[in-house]
């Protein structure tokens, strides 16, 4: 069996508003992470991108009113990201970039990613992580991949 970790295998970390895609160039002993791209999206709070408050309705029956529910415009936002990430996975899938990819992202946007997923990048999911690490080091993310796969 192929070790996840392998040399060339990709790992992807998102978080709902920015992405990080990996490459280990070491082998799975000796893991050495570079950044092969960074992206990242504008995605202020949602209270920031409503423009009114939720529309109201009269019952039918009785003096009562109720809210209609509100777009939450700062999830849509990450549900789009993520639709976005699985576009670009696919667009590589299909030109052979990768062969093993480790997702390491947020719960939501790790689930997003696997609704959205081409079969041709699914096949190549060699591993999930649904924790948060855009923000660490990469020596500390180095450490973590090497925890997690040696317990394995």
């Amino acid at each position: 069996m192929t070790q996840p970790l392998g040399n060339g295998t990709w790992i992807l970390l998102a978080d709902g508003e920015k992405a990080i895609f990996l490459v280990n160039e070491g082998d799975a002993q000796n893991l050495s992470l570079t950044v092969q791209r960074e992206m990242s999206q504008d995605n202020p709070p949602d209270r920031d991108q409503s423009a009114n408050r939720p529309g109201r309705q009269h019952q039918s029956v009785g003096p009562g009113r109720s809210a209609y529910e509100d777009t939450d415009w700062h999830e849509l936002a990450k549900e789009r990201f993520a639709g976005h990430l699985a576009e670009i996975l696919y667009e590589k899938a299909h030109k052979s970039a990768f062969q093993r990819i480790v997702l390491i992202a947020a719960p939501q946007v790790l689930a997003e990613l696997r609704v959205k997923m081409h079969k041709e990048v699914a096949d190549r999911v060699v591993a999930e992580i649904p924790k948060v690490l855009t923000n660490h080091p990469l020596p500390e993310i180095e450490s973590l991949l090497m925890a997690q796969f040696s317990q394995e």
